[in-house]
């Protein structure tokens, strides 16, 4: 008798262990946000945190970075590389701000921004990127060349390219994670705490991701088509959807990187938000092309994602396992 009641306690507590690892396994990236401070006037205090890192204290960083090239601080007398360097330089304050507003007003892991799991699946990133890195560089590339071949010229300039590269890699990466981690992640959990429905959490997020690059150029030449397809459903909405779906942001991380190194080392062209010394320099920019391209590019993306690299996703409770149907412990 005393064998078969400790059996059943240990079957018992294993149940309860297995039940807990599994629900941790399984939490999703929004669930996870509960693991903190989690009231809404320090979502409130976190914004201004992460605002005034970006804007004042990034804003001077951009001054220095055109004043420590000029000598002054007026950035339109850089060339392309020191417009890319000054366009870049607000973006570590950025990613630094978001991370520790989570780390010190919410008392939890930055981690928590990405996925409720123990650690972020590079894997899944790296899939991300690959799914949208293929599409980006058939139709936003190569489809753009076949329609105005006449508009690329090929830059002469190789070794500024070469040295180019390494340094897009490293300011792109801060950039384009910063802004995940912000849009799809802290934002996503903020809306989180006035209503969880998915739908609500994908048009907050996708709504206020067009904001901030409604004063970029493309959007005067484009107007409202640059802005619904480029910002609010080419990229905004579809990469918060996989970001719910998935149950985490590491699609979307991937993705916008490869979206943006593609367009940073390919094209140097008038009219658009970061100039850069791309391996071509267009003539002319073409917001329409690039517009409908867009919602080309996110519908391979998604048929490439769930076609291909198919995860299962997350789920808010456990399937019941074998070892919970144990017998319950007789008090």
């Amino acid at each position: 008798m005393l064998e078969e009641r400790e059996t059943k306690m240990k079957l018992a507590h294993t149940a309860r262990t297995a039940g807990t690892t599994t629900e941790a396994n399984l939490t999703t990236y929004v669930e996870a946000a509960r693991q903190g401070k989690n009231q809404w006037w320090q979502y409130l205090v976190g914004l201004v945190v992460i605002l005034v890192a970006w804007l004042i204290v990034g804003t001077a960083a951009s001054v220095g970075v055109a004043f420590a090239l000029t000598g002054q601080p007026d950035h339109t007398v850089l060339g392309p590389f020191g417009l890319f360097l000054f366009n870049m330089a607000g973006f570590p304050f950025f990613l630094a701000g978001t991370l520790l507003a989570v780390a010190l007003i919410h008392r939890r892991h930055p981690r928590t921004l990405v996925t409720g799991r123990e650690r972020i699946d590079w894997r899944r990133v790296g899939q991300g990127f690959v799914a949208w890195f293929i599409p980006m560089c058939l139709i936003g590339v190569l489809g753009q060349y076949l329609f105005y071949p006449n508009s690329f010229l090929f830059t002469t300039d190789l070794a500024t390219f070469a040295f180019f590269v390494p340094l897009a890699l490293v300011f792109t990466a801060i950039q384009t994670t910063s802004e995940e981690l912000f849009y799809r992640g802290y934002i996503v959990q903020g809306a989180s705490r006035i209503w969880t429905n998915r739908v609500f959490l994908a048009l907050v997020s996708a709504g206020i991701f067009p904001v901030p690059h409604l004063l970029n150029p493309e959007v005067s030449a484009g107007g409202w088509l640059t802005i619904f397809l480029n910002y609010f459903l080419g990229t905004g909405l579809v990469w918060v959807v996989v970001s719910l779906i998935d149950g985490t942001t590491e699609l979307a991380i991937g993705a916008h990187f490869a979206n943006n190194i593609v367009a940073f080392l390919a094209f140097d062209a008038p009219g658009t938000a970061v100039s850069t010394p791309g391996l071509f320099t267009l003539s002319a920019f073409h917001p329409t092309f690039v517009a409908l391209a867009n919602l080309v590019i996110a519908l391979m993306f998604l048929a490439i994602v769930y076609g291909v690299f198919k995860r299962k996703t997350l789920t808010r409770s456990p399937e019941p396992s074998a070892v919970s149907t144990a017998t319950p412990v007789e008090r």
